[in-house]
C-alpha cells in the first residue's frame, strides 16, 4: 500500500506527495512521458567531472570509479588532468601509459554504458600545451616608438617592441606628425582588446584636444622601407613619430599546471593554430581509442575561459579589411591610445577592432573546435564565458552542449541563464552546468543532498537540465578513504564519500527532474537582444521584466540567423518562441541589424526599446548614420519615448517608453506563473511538449510553505508529479478563471513539485476545503545566529561596501534572517556591475559563510518547521480515486466545482506516540567505533562519551522493537514514522523490509505496508559525513608529512600498501581538518514519533 500525503492545515489549502493519475486513458505520448519520468533514460542522468590527479591513475581505480558511477545512476564523466598540489604519480601525461589508461577508461565505460568526455588540455583552462609553438600562441599588439625631426634621412635600426616567449613578428611601421599633446583615449586597454571590457559603447563625450588628433591622411606606411630591423626613410620637415607595431605571445599558458602538460595557450583567432593544438592533444587520444571515439568517448570540452585577451593574429589585418570594409593600417596608432581623425572616428575604429576580435574568436576557436569534434564523431561542450574578448552567447551557440556553472554558496549562478539562453535559442536540448563547485570553506565533506537541493533546484529553474558534478577525483586505490581529492576543491562526489550509496535517492530525484526538463521547449515571453557591442555577456534587465514572466537573451548572430515571425511571435527553427523582443538601452546599431529588426517588425513582431540614432562602426561612416536615421524614422515614426510611445509598422509595432507591465497588458499576455502568497520565495520554470505544459515549482526557503499558485493554462486537469518518490496524482483542489488555473501547494523545506497540464478537465472536481480540526505541532529550539561580516560587492571587483550593520539589523530574535540582496536594501556600490552578498556568520558558535547573487533571497539559518502533522492530508487509492488521510478527528467541508458541497467525517485515531529509549546503536568494524552501544535517549554522536562514537563517520544502525496496536493496522489504516531531525541520510527498514530512504526534511515515512499488530523490528541506518572521523584521526600522530595543507609526498607505508603506522583509519590528500576543529552534529536526533491515521474516500 502506497500512501502519498497531500496535507491540509485547518482553513489552509496545502500540498504533499503523490500517486498515479487516475480515471483517464493516457495518450501514447503521455504514456511515454510517464514511463520516462518513472524510469529515466541514461540521457536524463547527471554527469560528473572526473579529475585524474597528477598521474595517480590505476586500471583498478578506473574500473571501480566507473562501476560506482553506474550503480549510483551517473550517466557520464568528463576527464580532466591536473595536479593541484597532489604529489606526482607514475603515469606521465600524454605518455603511452597514459593513453592506455584513457583507452581502458573508454573500454570500461563502453561496457557499462557510461559517456565520457575529454577536456581539451591539461588543467581546466583553456587550450594550451607544450605542442603549441610561440608563433601559434595567443597574440597581442606590442609597439616601440622613435621620434625624429626632419628634414633628414633616417637610416637606423628601430627598437624591437617587448616580446614574450622569445617570439615577435612585425605588423607595420608607420610614421605620423608628432601630436602636440600626449592625450590618450581613456580606457584604451579595454577598448583596444588588451583586456576584456564588457559592452563598451563608442564614447560620445568631449572630443580630444585638436593638438592630440592625428589626421589619418598624414599617417605614412613605411613597412616596405623597413627591412631586417632597419628603416630607411627621407623624413619630411617637422617632428615625426615612428611607430613600430608587432605582435608577440601573450605569455599565457594553460592552467593549473600539470607536469608535461603545460604550454602556450593557442591563438584563439586562428583555425590553423587550433588545428595544431588539436593534433597535439586530442588526435593522439582519438588514434589510441579508435572505434571507441564517438561511442563511449563522445564529447570534448572547453571549460570556462580564464586566460585573458588577445587582440592580434597573423591574418588579422586581412580579416579586418574583409569584415569591416576598410584598411586597418592608418588607424593602427589608435592601439597606443592616440586619436586618429577624431574622437568619434577612433572610438568607432576601436569598436570595429573589438567586433572583429570577437567574430574571429567565435568562428576560429569555438566554432572550429566544434567542427573538429564533429569530424571525429564527437560532441562539443563548453562554458562560454570568462575574461576573454568574445560574445558569450554566440560562442555558446557553437556548442552541442552549452554549459554554465554554480557553486554551493550560490556563486556563478548567473551563468545558468546564459547557458540556457544559448540552448533555447540555438536548439540544444541538453543544457549542462558544472554543479555544486565548492571552495575549501564550503566543501571539505560537509555537503549533503539536502544542503544542495535549493540551489540545485534554482538552477533547474534557470534552464539547466543536466548537472555535471564538480567533482569526482579519480581514486587510484580501492581501500583508502576518503582518499584522493582534487587538491582543496570540490564537494567530494566520490565513491569514497560516506554518502555515496545513500545519496542515490537524490540522484534518482535529479534524473526525474532532468528528464522532464529536457522535454519540449522552454516557455518565455521576452527575448532580450544584448546588442552588438563586443565582448558582451548577458546584458539584460533593462527594462526589468515583471514577475511571472521569463526570458532568454540573444546576440546579433541569433537575431540574424535564427529569428523569424509567425502569428505575432518571434520563433526559432527549433520551436522556441517569444512575444516581445527587447532592445538594449543604448542607441547605436549597425544598419544590417536595424534592417533585420525592421523585417521582424513588419512581419508582425513587437519590439520594445529606444530608437537607434547612429551606427557604432566606422564602416561606411558617415553614410551609415544616415542609413540608421532613415530606417529608424520608418520604424519608430513619431515615437519619442515620452509623449508618443508606440508606432505600428506593417503587421507589428515598436514600443518605447512604456513599462513592460503595460506592454504585456496591451498584448493580452498575462503572467505565466503567479504566487499569491507574499511570504513565499519560489523559483519556477515552464516547458511545453506537444499539448502538455510542464511547470516545475521550487520552494527556495529552508522551511515549509503553503502557497497558492496560478498558472496561465485552463481547461486541463493539473497533475502533481513528485520527482523524489516518483509518485503522481491529480491535484485534489483547483479553480479555473480568466484563462488561468489556480491551486494550493504545500512545499516542504526546499521542496519542489512538477505541475503538468495534459488532459481535458471535463468532470467535476473539488475547488476548496476546510476543517475545524487542529494540526499537531512540535517546537524546535532555534540556534543562535550571529552576523560576523557582510559585504555587498561587484563580482568582478569593481566596488563593494560593508553592509554588516544593515544585515545585523534584519536578524530577528537572534535566530533568523530573511532578506533580499538588492540595491534597495544596500544601495549600489558598483553601478552596472553584477553584485553578490557575502555573509560570514556563526550558528551556535560554528562559523559559516554564504554567498547569494544580487536580487536573490537569503534565509538564515534553516527555517524551523514547527508543524509536524496537519489535521488531514490528500491521497489516492490504487485506482487513482481521491482519499483523505485523517490524523485528527473532525469534519472536512469540501466545495465542488458544480457548486455543491460534501462533508467528510474523520474519525478519531490513536494519539501520536513518541518513541523513547533505549536504542541499540551498532557500528561497522574497523572504523574505530565499538561494535554496539546502548543509548538511553537520542543524542548527536559527538556528544557520546566513547571517542569511537564521538568521532565516527559512516553508517550506523539504530534498532528498536515497536509495539503497534491492532487498531492501527488494516486496509484503511495508516502508520507513519516521523524521525524528527536526521544528520544526514536515513534508510528505514521495518520487519526486514525497506520502507524508505530519507535525505531531506520532513524525515517521515509510511510504515503501513510493512507494519503488523504487536511487535515490529525497526532498523534505521543513518549516515553522516567524513569530518568527525578525520578530526578523530587528528588526535593521533601524523602518518604523512604536510606542506601547509598539501602532502609533501607519498608516504612509504601507502606505497607499500600497508595500513597507517599510527593507527589512523582515514587517509586523504588534503589537510582540511585539525584536531581542534569543531565536530559536526551527526546521527538520529529525533524526536521519533509514530502517527496513526485513517483513509476515507473523498471523490466529488
Amino acid at each position: 500500500m502506497s500512501i502519498n500525503r497531500r496535507r491540509y492545515l485547518p482553513l489552509l489549502l496545502t500540498g504533499g506527495l503523490w500517486v498515479f493519475p487516475h480515471g483517464v486513458e493516457a495518450a501514447p505520448v503521455a504514456d511515454a512521458l510517464t514511463k520516462g519520468f518513472l524510469t529515466p533514460p541514461d540521457s536524463a542522468k547527471p554527469h560528473t567531472w572526473w579529475h585524474w590527479m597528477n598521474g595517480n591513475i590505476t586500471r583498478e581505480g578506473i574500473t571501480a570509479d566507473l562501476e560506482a558511477m553506474k550503480s549510483a545512476g551517473v550517466g557520464g564523466a568528463q576527464i580532466f588532468n591536473l595536479a593541484e598540489g597532489i604529489p606526482e604519480g607514475q603515469v606521465k601525461f600524454m605518455s603511452p601509459q597514459w593513453l592506455s589508461m584513457v583507452k581502458w577508461a573508454a573500454t570500461e565505460a563502453d561496457r557499462l554504458g557510461i559517456e565520457l568526455c575529454m577536456h581539451n588540455c591539461a588543467g581546466w583552462s583553456s587550450s594550451g600545451g607544450p605542442w603549441n609553438p610561440p608563433a601559434n600562441a595567443m597574440q597581442i599588439v606590442t609597439t616601440s616608438e622613435t621620434t625624429v625631426t626632419g628634414p633628414t634621412r633616417f637610416d637606423a635600426a628601430l627598437k624591437q617592441p617587448q616580446s614574450n616567449l622569445g617570439y615577435y613578428d612585425d605588423i607595420s611601421v608607420l610614421a605620423f606628425p608628432t601630436p602636440g599633446s600626449d592625450y590618450r583615449i581613456p580606457g584604451i586597454r579595454g577598448k583596444a582588446g588588451f583586456e576584456r571590457g564588457d559592452n563598451i559603447e563608442p564614447a560620445q563625450g568631449p572630443q580630444a584636444p585638436n593638438t592630440a588628433t592625428i589626421d589619418d591622411k598624414s599617417v605614412i606606411d613605411l613597412t616596405a622601407q623597413f627591412k631586417a630591423g632597419k628603416l630607411t626613410w627621407d623624413v619630411p620637415a617637422g617632428n615625426w613619430t615612428i611607430l613600430r607595431l608587432g605582435h608577440t605571445a601573450t605569455g599565457k599558458t594553460n592552467h593549473p599546471d600539470l607536469p608535461g602538460g603545460v604550454g602556450p595557450e593557442v591563438d584563439k583567432l586562428s583555425k590553423t593554430a587550433l588545428d595544431t593544438h588539436w593534433k597535439g592533444m586530442m588526435q593522439p587520444v582519438i588514434d589510441e581509442l579508435g572505434p571507441l571515439v564517438g561511442k563511449s568517448l563522445n564529447n570534448a570540452l572547453i571549460d570556462s575561459y580564464e586566460v585573458g585577451n588577445q587582440n592580434w593574429t597573423p591574418l588579422f589585418a586581412s580579416e579586418f579589411q574583409k569584415r569591416r570594409g576598410y584598411s586597418i593600417t592608418p588607424y593602427l596608432p589608435v592601439f597606443t591610445g592616440r586619436v586618429v581623425g577624431s574622437t568619434a572616428v577612433s572610438e568607432r575604429f576601436l569598436w570595429d577592432v573589438r567586433r572583429t576580435i570577437a567574430d574571429l574568436m567565435d568562428e576560429n576557436y569555438y566554432a572550429h573546435f566544434g567542427e573538429l569534434c564533429h569530424q571525429h564523431g564527437l560532441k562539443f561542450s563548453t562554458e562560454p564565458y570568462g575574461n576573454g574578448p568574445f560574445e558569450d552567447l554566440t560562442a555558446g551557440g557553437t556548442a552541442d552542449i552549452p554549459m554554465g556553472e554554480f557553486w554551493v554558496n550560490g556563486a556563478a549562478a548567473e551563468t545558468g541563464k546564459l547557458a540556457s539562453s544559448v540552448g533555447h535559442i540555438y536548439g540544444r536540448p541538453i543544457i549542462g552546468a558544472e554543479s555544486f563547485t565548492a571552495s575549501p570553506e564550503s566543501g571539505k565533506w560537509t555537503n549533503d543532498p539536502y544542503s544542495l537541493k535549493a540551489i540545485g533546484d534554482r538552477m533547474f529553474c534557470a534552464g539547466i537540465n543536466r548537472y555535471i558534478f564538480h567533482r569526482y577525483a579519480m581514486q587510484p586505490w580501492t581501500n583508502r578513504f576518503p582518499g584522493m581529492t582534487m587538491g582543496r576543491w570540490g564537494m567530494h562526489f566520490d565513491r569514497t564519500n560516506t554518502l555515496w550509496g545513500p545519496q542515490t535517492a537524490w540522484l534518482r530525484y535529479i534524473a526525474r527532474c532532468q528528464y522532464l526538463l529536457q522535454q519540449g521547449n522552454f516557455v518565455a515571453d521576452a527575448l532580450y537582444f544584448v546588442g552588438e557591442n563586443a565582448p558582451v555577456g548577458m546584458n539584460v534587465g533593462e527594462p526589468a521584466l515583471p514577475k511571472g514572466y521569463d526570458y532568454d537573451a540573444c546576440t546579433s548572430d541569433a537575431l540574424m540567423r535564427r529569428l523569424s515571425v509567425k502569428d505575432g511571435r518571434l520563433i526559432t527553427p527549433d520551436g522556441a518562441s517569444y512575444r516581445v523582443l527587447i532592445l538594449p538601452s543604448n542607441q547605436s546599431m549597425t544598419p544590417k541589424t536595424l534592417a533585420k529588426i525592421s523585417e521582424l517588425v513588419r512581419a508582425g513582431a513587437t519590439v520594445v526599446g529606444p530608437r537607434p540614432r547612429r551606427s557604432p562602426s566606422l564602416q561606411n561612416y558617415p553614410q551609415c548614420d544616415k542609413e540608421i536615421e532613415a530606417l529608424a524614422s520608418q520604424i519608430w515614426g513619431r515615437a519619442d519615448g515620452n509623449s508618443v510611445t508606440s508606432s505600428e509598422v506593417g503587421k507589428g509595432r515598436v514600443i518605447w517608453g512604456q513599462p513592460l507591465e503595460k506592454v504585456f497588458a496591451s498584448l493580452g499576455v498575462t503572467p505565466d506563473f503567479i504566487s499569491n502568497t507574499p511570504s513565499a520565495r519560489l523559483a519556477e520554470i515552464h516547458r511545453k511538449t506537444g499539448n502538455t505544459d510542464i511547470y516545475f515549482v521550487s520552494n527556495q526557503r529552508q522551511g515549509s510553505r503553503d502557497v497558492e499558485c496560478s498558472f496561465r493554462v485552463t481547461g486541463k486537469v493539473p497533475e502533481l508529479w513528485n520527482p523524489d518518490s516518483g509518485q503522481l496524482e491529480d491535484a485534489p483542489l483547483y479553480t479555473e478563471s480568466n484563462g488561468r488555473t489556480t491551486l494550493p501547494l504545500h512545499l516542504d523545506p526546499a521542496g519542489s513539485v512538477f505541475v503538468l497540464f495534459r488532459r481535458a478537465s471535463n468532470g467535476t472536481h473539488f475547488v476548496a476545503a476546510k476543517s475545524a480540526a487542529s494540526a499537531q505541532n512540535a517546537a524546535t529550539k532555534a540556534p543562535r545566529l550571529v552576523i560576523v561580516k557582510a559585504m555587498y560587492e561587484a563580482i568582478d571587483g569593481a566596488g563593494g561596501t560593508d553592509v554588516t550593520d544593515k544585515v545585523r539589523a534584519n536578524v530577528e530574535n537572534s535566530t533568523t534572517l530573511s532578506i533580499t540582496a538588492d540595491n534597495e536594501l544596500f544601495g549600489d556600490p558598483a553601478s552596472m556591475h553584477v553584485k553578490q552578498l557575502r555573509v560570514e556568520y556563526t550558528l551556535d558558535g560554528i562559523p559559516k559563510t554564504t554567498i547569494v547573487q544580487e536580487n536573490q533571497g537569503l534565509d538564515l539559518p534553516v527555517e524551523l518547521d514547527t508543524t509536524t502533522y496537519p489535521a488531514y492530508e490528500w491521497t489516492s487509492d490504487s485506482k487513482g480515486r481521491q482519499q483523505l488521510v485523517g490524523w485528527n478527528a473532525g469534519a472536512v467541508q469540501l466545495q465542488i466545482s458544480n457548486g455543491k458541497t460534501k462533508s467528510v467525517k474523520v474519525p478519531a485515531t490513536a494519539a501520536p506516540a513518541q518513541i523513547s529509549g533505549p536504542w541499540a546503536l551498532s557500528f561497522p568494524p574497523n572504523w574505530g567505533a565499538p561494535a554496539k552501544v546502548q543509548l538511553d535517549s537520542l543524542i548527536s554522536w559527538p556528544k557520546h562519551s566513547d571517542p569511537g562514537v564521538r568521532y565516527f563517520s559512516g553508517t550506523a544502525t539504530y534498532t528498536k522493537t515497536l509495539t503497534l496496536p491492532a487498531s492501527a493496522i488494516g486496509p484503511n489504516k495508516v502508520v507513519s514514522l516521523d524521525l524528527g531531525k536526521v544528520r544526514d541520510i536515513a534508510r528505514i527498514k521495518l520487519n526486514g523490509r525497506e520502507v524508505g530512504v530519507l535525505w531531506k526534511p520532513p524525515y517521515r515515512v509510511n510504515l503501513s505496508d510493512a507494519a503488523r499488530a504487536g511487535a515490529n523490528q525497526l532498523e534505521i541506518e543513518v549516515t553522516n559525513q567524513w569530518p568527525n572521523r578525520l578530526i578523530g584521526d587528528e588526535q593521533l600522530p601524523d602518518d604523512v608529512e604536510w606542506n601547509g595543507d598539501q602532502l609533501k609526498g607519498w608516504p612509504q607505508w601507502l606505497l607499500d600498501g600497508k595500513p597507517s603506522p599510527t593507527g589512523r583509519v582515514t587517509f586523504t590528500t588534503w589537510h582540511h581538518w585539525r584536531k581542534d576543529s569543531p565536530l559536526i552534529e551527526s546521527g538520529l536526533l529525533g524526536p521519533v514519533t509514530l502517527h496513526y491515521g485513517t483513509k476515507i474516500n473523498a471523490t466529488p
